[in-house]
């Protein structure tokens, strides 16, 4: 029995660890894959197609039903849901051959995609009809999708310059305060000495809101009111980073810095080779909350101190009444938001590739 033991053969455990970390999400999901039922694939199928007649649905809806408001260039929201029929299928026909040939990225992305893709434009077709076909909502406080989209392209030149100015004074506070945050959170959560001062700070100014910052920020920057938003973002921004760092340094092992400390390591290589390292992860969520705080408070600003900016476009354009334009800017600061996020999201799993366990 001994002697089969030993020449039983061996797994190379390291070997198979290191070839599964080079591996792709893609990959991995290749490996995992597994012939599918009949019914499975039917369902698939099913899946796959409700974009498709989702959208032909709403696009009959828009075309056949007659509206009972105003309607300025009806042909935005059909001309929108026909390009987006003809893009999907498109892919659609593009990912069928390609999944044959064992490249199933494309039909796999679709599969995932679907429900969203219809269930949005079935909201899309039941807003239509309670705000353009009917009365169900209140005209013109409820604009219909069209309206929106005829903002969009009416007054887009006004649109892109509010959104630069919020752009522009949002990252600026971002920027700011991120920096400044990770000093004083990293700084507390390695020093107890800072954190004895800074802390009292901390839990004073977390329970204020952001909205309750900006009369008392305006009424000490009246004569420089871009100063004071710029303020207003700072200091929300600089809260979550800080706490967020604070908590991720005082978390880490202490046996970690007492491993360094045997090893020679100086005070620096403690705080940017040890600290640092393991308390990302917070950091990196402190910098994604600071975002969502940063996108509020820039919106709250501008609709209370300055003239500009889609915080300000959004209560010059409520005076007027011109609520389709209200939601233009709305989609605006969705899309802005949508792509500050992305890019945030895209530089987190760069940082924090080591966490996930394959190659991005």
């Amino acid at each position: 029995m001994k002697n089969k033991m030993e020449n039983a053969p061996v797994l190379q455990l390291d070997g198979d660890a290191k070839g599964l970390s080079r591996l792709t999400r893609e990959q991995l999901a290749e490996l995992e894959d597994r012939e599918k039922t009949p019914r499975e694939k039917l369902f698939d199928g099913i899946i796959l197609a409700l974009p498709i007649l989702t959208g032909i649905l709403a696009l009959m809806e828009y075309l056949l039903l007659p509206s009972i408001h105003d309607n300025p260039m009806p042909y935005l929201y059909s001309g929108l849901l026909i390009l987006f029929l003809a893009c999907y299928t498109l892919a659609l026909f593009v990912g069928i051959p390609l999944h044959r040939q064992g490249r199933k990225k494309v039909l796999r992305y679709l599969r995932y995609k679907a429900p969203l893709y219809s269930a949005l434009l079935v909201v899309g077709t039941l807003f239509d009809i309670g705000a353009l076909k009917t009365e169900f909502f209140t005209y013109p406080l409820v604009p219909s999708v069209n309206s929106v989209l005829y903002a969009l392209v009416t007054d887009w030149k006004t649109l892109a310059i509010s959104a630069l100015h919020t752009l522009r004074l949002m990252m600026s506070g971002y920027a700011l305060g991120v920096i400044v945050g990770l000093a004083t959170g990293i700084t507390c959560g390695y020093s107890r000495k800072v954190r004895y001062w800074i802390d009292p700070i901390i839990k004073f100014m977390g329970p204020i809101p952001i909205s309750a910052w900006v009369p008392i920020i305006m009424a000490f920057a009246a004569k420089s009111l871009s100063l004071g938003n710029l303020f207003v973002v700072f200091i929300g921004v600089w809260f979550s980073v800080t706490v967020a760092s604070m908590a991720g340094v005082s978390n880490v092992d202490r046996s970690y810095f007492d491993a360094a400390k045997i090893l020679g390591a100086s005070q620096r290589q403690l705080i940017f080779r040890v600290a640092i390292p393991h308390a990302m992860p917070n950091i990196m969520a402190g910098m994604t909350q600071g975002m969502s705080t940063a996108c509020t408070a820039i919106m709250v600003a501008e609709m209370l101190g300055v003239k500009a900016g889609l915080g300000w476009y959004m209560t010059w354009q409520k005076a007027w009444s011109l609520y389709n334009n209200m939601f233009a800017s709305l989609i605006v600061i969705f899309l802005i938001f949508t792509v500050v996020t992305k890019i945030l999201n895209a530089f987190k799993k760069r940082v924090l590739r080591w966490q996930i366990g394959v190659t991005q």
